[in-house]
C-alpha cells in the first residue's frame, strides 16, 4: 500500500504527466456527459423499446462500446464504431491493394494520407448508419410521439431525419477529435481509451443487475456471486497472458570492425506475438456470423427458419461452435496478412543478421513460418475460448449483461487499453528515474513485444 501511495505522489511530481493525465479526464468527462444528451425531437420516456433491443445481441455490444448512448437516444449514440469500421477497411485495403500498400510505405507521408482516407470514409460510414438507426429508432418508439425541428408532430426526411443524421455524423466526428486530442495531449490511446471507457461504464450497472438478480434467488447465491467475480479475475489474467504472451526467436548480428572498434555481434531477439492478429478475428467473425441471418431472414421456408433460428441464438451450441471455428480461421489469415516471414527474413538479411544453426534467406523463412504457425494454433484456441465464454457462463445463469464482461472483444480490449495506457505512464516515471509500477520488469502495452 505504502508502495502504491509513493507512486501515485510521483505520477503527481511529474508536470507533465499531471497534465496529460488531467487533460485526459476532462476530455473523458465531456464524452460521457455527451452520452446522455438525447437528440431533439425525442422524449427519453419513450425510449424503452430500444433499450430492450439493446439488451443482448449486435445491438447489446454496440450499445455497450458506446457506453450506453446507443440506448439514450444521445448525439453520440453512433459512437466511434464508424471510425472503426472505416480504419479496419482501410487497415485491409493496405494488406490486399497495392496502391494502398504503396502509401502505407512511404513513412509519415503515407501515414497522414492513411489518416485523411480514413476520416473520409468514417463520415460515409456514419451517414449510411445514422439513417439506419433513425429508421430503427423511429420503430422502436411505435406510437410514441416524435417532434420535429420545427416543432412540427409530423416530422419527414427534411425537418427530422436530414438535420438529426447530421447531428449524429457531428458527434461521430467530434468523438473522434476527442480521440485524437487524447492520444496527441493526453495519455495513453484515444479512441481505444474512449472505447474501454464505454465498456466499463456500463460494468457497474451490469454487476447490480447480476446481483439483483442473485436477491431474487435462494439463499447462498451471495457464495455463488462471490464465486463468478473469482473467476472473472482469473479470465482476465488469462487474457493478461494472451496479450502479453510473445515467442522470441534469437537473432545474431556478424561482427564489422572499422578501425579499432568493432560494431555488432551481440544477440538480440526477434519477438512474435501468441496473438498478433488481437481482437480484429472476433470483430471479422462476428460480422460475417450476421450476414446468413440476414439472408435466411427474407425466406418463409422450415428449413431455412431452422437455420436462421440456430445462428440467431447466441447461446446456443451451433452459433458458438461455428463462430469459434471462424475466428480460429480468421486468426491464420489475418495474422498470414500481417505477418510476412519473408520480409522479415530479407530485413535480417540485409541487416547482417542471422538465427543460430538456420541459414540466411529461403531457410530462415521456413523457419519462422514454422514458429508462426505453431504458437499461432494455441493463440487463436484461447482466442476463440475467450469470445464464446459469455455463452458458456451464461449456462450457470449468469446475467446477460454480467456475461458480456467474462471475454469477447470487449474483455480483450479493456485489458489491451489498460496495459498501454499503465506502459506509457511508466515510462514517464522511469525517464524521471522514478520507480516504475511493478517490482520486478516493465509493463508491456499492446504496442510492445
Amino acid at each position: 500500500m505504502k508502495r502504491f501511495i509513493n507512486t501515485l505522489k510521483n505520477i503527481w511530481n511529474i508536470k507533465e504527466l499531471r497534465e496529460r493525465i488531467l487533460y485526459t479526464l476532462a476530455l473523458v468527462l465531456i464524452y460521457r456527459v455527451g452520452s446522455f444528451v438525447v437528440i431533439p425531437g425525442i422524449n427519453p420516456s419513450d425510449l424503452a423499446g430500444l433499450q430492450d433491443q439493446t439488451k443482448d445481441g449486435v445491438l447489446g455490444l454496440l450499445n455497450m462500446f458506446s457506453g450506453g448512448a446507443f440506448s439514450n437516444a444521445s448525439i453520440f449514440a453512433l459512437g466511434i464504431m464508424p471510425y472503426i469500421t472505416a480504419s479496419i477497411v482501410m487497415q485491409l485495403l493496405t494488406m490486399i491493394v497495392p496502391y494502398f500498400t504503396k502509401i502505407q510505405r512511404e513513412g509519415e507521408s503515407g501515414r497522414r494520407k492513411i489518416n485523411q482516407m480514413t476520416r473520409w470514409l468514417t463520415i460515409v460510414v456514419t451517414i449510411f448508419q445514422s439513417f439506419a438507426y433513425l429508421a430503427n429508432l423511429r420503430n422502436q418508439i411505435g406510437g410514441a410521439t416524435i417532434y420535429s425541428i420545427t416543432g412540427s408532430d409530423s416530422p419527414n426526411f427534411i425537418n427530422w431525419v436530414l438535420p438529426i443524421s447530421v447531428l449524429l455524423t457531428c458527434g461521430t466526428l467530434f468523438v473522434m477529435w476527442l480521440g485524437e486530442r487524447i492520444t496527441d495531449k493526453g495519455i495513453g490511446n484515444g479512441i481505444s481509451l474512449l472505447i474501454m471507457v464505454g465498456i466499463v461504464a456500463r460494468l457497474p450497472f451490469a454487476l447490480f443487475a447480476e446481483f439483483a438478480s442473485r436477491m431474487e434467488d435462494n439463499a447462498g447465491q451471495l457464495v455463488i456471486l462471490f464465486v463468478e467475480l473469482i473467476v472473472l479475475l482469473v479470465v482476465i489474467m488469462l487474457c493478461i497472458l494472451l496479450v502479453q504472451g510473445t515467442r522470441r526467436i534469437p537473432v545474431q548480428y556478424a561482427k564489422r570492425i572499422i578501425g579499432n572498434k568493432q560494431y555488432g555481434g551481440a544477440r538480440q531477439y526477434v519477438p512474435i506475438k501468441v496473438n498478433a492478429a488481437g481482437v480484429m478475428p472476433i470483430i471479422f467473425a462476428q460480422a460475417i456470423m450476421f450476414i446468413p441471418v440476414t439472408l435466411f431472414g427474407f425466406s418463409d421456408t422450415e428449413s431455412m427458419s431452422g437455420i436462421k433460428a440456430a445462428l440467431s441464438n447466441f447461446e446456443g451450441f451451433w452459433y458458438n461452435f461455428i463462430f469459434a471455428i471462424m475466428i480460429i480461421l480468421f486468426t491464420y489469415f489475418y495474422t498470414a496478412v500481417a505477418i510476412n516471414p519473408k520480409q522479415m527474413s530479407d530485413d535480417l538479411k540485409k541487416n547482417g543478421g542471422f538465427i543460430p544453426g538456420v541459414k540466411p534467406g529461403k531457410k530462415t523463412e521456413e523457419f519462422l513460418d514454422n514458429v508462426l504457425s505453431k504458437i499461432t494454433l494455441p493463440g487463436s484456441i484461447f482466442l476463440a475460448f475467450v469470445a464464446i465464454l459469455p455463452a458458456i457462463v451464461r449456462i450457470f445463469g449468469v446475467n446477460s449483461q454480467f456475461a458480456q464482461f467474462y471475454g469477447g472483444t470487449s474483455l480483450l480490449i479493456m485489458v489491451g487499453v489498460v496495459l498501454d495506457t499503465l506502459q506509457q505512464i511508466e515510462s514517464h516515471l522511469l525517464m524521471r528515474h522514478y520507480d516504475g509500477l511493478t517490482k520486478s520488469g516493465r509493463i508491456k502495452g499492446r504496442g510492445q513485444m
